[in-house]
């Protein structure tokens, strides 16, 4: 979907007031530890799909998406009076995953010998990150 300073403002409040009602206003023990990463409200208003995250594994997402799932009357309702919107989004769930590919990836980082972390590419010139306008590389001295 187009992102438009409109879109991102209704994404954003209601990514907000989703994230405060599952925190403040919705006491399901699956829904502890919950975080609503992103919220896309479709633009004609009627949808929502919202991103959330929780620590633990799969089990642990599919609790999450259960207890949402049960609650999902209730957050629309209250969101529907926090949200000034001519209609109130059906909400559809989805677990954000980036975050968890992050956190393999910092892992798998973690592993890189010391060493290497910092190791210039073998081929330098063709790393593409030298720049074409400097004087010394015009006149041929690489």
């Amino acid at each position: 979907m187009k992102q438009t300073p409109r879109t991102r403002k209704v994404n954003e409040a209601v990514r907000e007031a989703i994230a405060s009602i599952v925190l403040t206003e919705v006491a399901d023990p699956r829904l502890d530890l919950v975080t609503v990463t992103s919220a896309e409200v479709s633009s004609d208003l009627s949808i929502a799909n919202v991103y959330v995250t929780a620590h633990g594994d799969e089990d642990r997402y599919r609790e999450m998406l259960d207890g949402l799932e049960s609650a999902k009357g209730r957050i629309r309702s209250l969101l529907g009076r926090r949200v000034p919107m001519r209609l109130t989004p059906e909400l559809r769930f989805f677990v954000d995953s980036t975050i968890d590919g992050s956190m393999r990836l910092a892992e798998a980082l973690k592993d890189v010998p010391p060493s290497l972390r910092n190791a210039e590419p073998e081929d330098s010139e063709d790393a593409g990150d030298l720049d074409p306008t400097d004087p010394a590389r015009a006149e041929g001295e690489e």
